[in-house]
């Protein structure tokens, strides 16, 4: 028991010896309690207790009380909470899916270790270290366990190619995880990049992405960040240095125990001219906040698509004594005019939660009028003194109502179940050779491949062999979006991601909106 008392302690009173502490005695009171409380249930409770579950179900509960984005973080939670964020593992570099219970290559990372080899897109791994898995309802979690080590580490595959098995030794490496999913030109003069996350390698990649665009003509730029949910900090500073002319503060940082940290931009922004539009939406939080806010803030660009999450927290990741970590929020972050936009929380983290959901029976998601700003915390960005608001949110600059004239609940519930997934795998699996051959390249594809009809009957009558009734008046209106992703999922396997997004962002109309401003005007009269 004296090891789990160990970890509460450290929870309780984090390097007593060396922080400077406001309530050290306190501390030490709560510290001795708890001990005191453990103590007796180990003597006299009338049930065997696992001391390890108590003790951890205490600490959940003290940062759940604290604020939303305070947690505990065990072992087995860590590497996988890391990984997106490090921007890397150790694997063999491959993108799979389970078909039919069999493990299949869905296509290698260029350059990892199962290209190195030979392995192939449509390759079916039967074995691992002679261990057969196909056939053994094998998860996704269980196929990474397998498959993930150590680097340098050999693993044997079983591979069935063409009627034939094949055996590959593979060694493991660090397999890289890109936190941009897209950048492209929309025309002559106009770059677009879709960031997923900011981790370690989001300032490596998007200053690659810049300069690549800038030398194919780009001007001006779309940042795409709708769904980017944040990561690091330095990685948002750094984006925002692109952009901003050397002293102007990107964001500060202020706690109780932490001082106030001001960050500033500095020399060598890649694209400190030219024109910005940022895309957000109600999923944008955290460090996509910092971005937009900055930009705002500065008027150096525009704001489009709807009012972002709301998270202005900043989160340090702390040891104890265990392996486990707790992520703790540690200060609050401002926007360059002084505005802190984290929505409130003292309702509780249910309330916290489903505000998102909220803004649609409010009638925001529809009108921009009917987001509620709070007159006491307006603020004035500091070139054109246009008004913003802090307390929830970066509210845009150009709102983009949600389109609610289509309902995908037929389509949905036909994702759900992986049945347009697993109808691709196998389309691509089935013709991938005829398609390489047909359309030797993207622009080709991009042109001339059309999603039939027969296709789209195909996916619903799989559907309702799996117990999913066609619904012809939730269906009919949505098979042109239907088979634009149907289209872009293909370009996905065939290609990459990129490849997808230029499909998909024709119907993007945050996207579409935001490249309207640039050519209409509107970015000019606001800006």
């Amino acid at each position: 028991m004296s090891r789990i008392l160990i970890v509460l302690t450290l929870l309780l009173s984090f390097s007593l010896s060396g922080c400077a502490q406001r309530n050290s005695g306190q501390v030490r009171e709560q510290v001795s309690k708890y001990q005191r409380l453990m103590a007796l249930i180990d003597a006299f409770y009338v049930d065997t207790v696992n001391m390890q579950k108590l003790t951890e179900d205490a600490i959940i509960k003290v940062l759940s009380d604290l604020d939303p984005h305070s947690v505990y973080i065990s072992k087995d939670e860590l590497e996988e909470m890391n990984e997106p964020l490090e921007g890397g593992f150790f694997g063999i570099g491959i993108q799979f899916t389970l078909l039919r219970d069999t493990l299949m290559v869905v296509a290698v990372v260029p350059g990892g270790p199962s290209e190195k080899v030979g392995l192939k897109a449509g390759d079916r791994i039967l074995t691992v270290d002679g261990e057969n898995i196909a056939g053994m309802k094998l998860t996704n979690t269980g196929v990474r366990k397998r498959l993930k080590g150590e680097k340098g580490t050999p693993v044997e595959v079983g591979v069935f190619r063409g009627g034939n098995m094949m055996s590959f030794r593979i060694i493991r490496d660090k397999i890289p995880l890109y936190s941009l999913d897209a950048s492209y030109m929309l025309d002559r003069t106009t770059g677009y990049i879709k960031v997923s996350r900011f981790a370690a390698t989001t300032t490596e990649e998007f200053n690659k992405a810049l300069a690549t665009l800038k030398g194919e003509g780009m001007k001006d730029v779309i940042i795409d960040l709708q769904g980017n949910s944040g990561g690091f900090m330095e990685a948002a500073i750094s984006m925002c240095n692109n952009f901003l002319s050397e002293g102007k503060m990107i964001v500060y940082t202020e706690g109780l125990n932490s001082g106030r940290r001001e960050e500033y931009a500095t020399s060598g922004g890649l694209l400190l001219s030219g024109r910005v539009v940022v895309l957000i939406d109600g999923n944008s939080a955290s460090a996509s906040e910092i971005v937009a806010g900055a930009i705002q803030d500065w008027d150096r660009g525009l704001i489009v698509g709807r009012r972002s999450f709301g998270k202005g927290l900043v989160q340090r990741q702390l040891p104890l004594t265990d392996g486990t970590m707790i992520r703790l929020t540690t200060a609050h972050y401002y926007t360059p005019s002084g505005r802190n936009i984290q929505k409130p929380y003292d309702k509780g983290e249910d309330s916290y939660r489903a505000e998102l959901y909220n803004r649609y029976s409010n009638g925001e998601l529809l009108n921009a009028d009917s987001i509620t700003v709070n007159d006491s915390l307006k603020f004035k960005t500091l070139v054109l003194k246009r008004s913003v608001y802090g307390g929830g949110g970066i509210i845009p600059d150009v709102f983009v109502p949600l389109d609610t004239t289509k309902n995908f609940l037929y389509y949905n519930r036909l994702i759900g179940k992986n049945i347009v997934n697993e109808y691709i795998v196998n389309y691509v699996d089935k013709n991938r050779d005829e398609l390489k051959k047909q359309y030797p390249d993207f622009k080709k594809f991009n042109k001339e491949f059309e999603v039939t009809d027969a296709m789209v009957d195909e996916i619903v009558a799989i559907g309702e062999k799996a117990g999913i009734a066609k619904d012809e008046k939730l269906l009919l209106p949505i098979v042109p979006t239907m088979k634009l992703q149907i289209k872009a999922m293909i370009a996905r396997d065939m290609w990459d991601m990129n490849e997808m997004y230029q499909i998909l962002n024709v119907e993007n109309e945050i996207l579409q909106r935001g490249y309207k401003t640039l050519k209409d005007g509107e970015y000019e009269t606001q800006l």
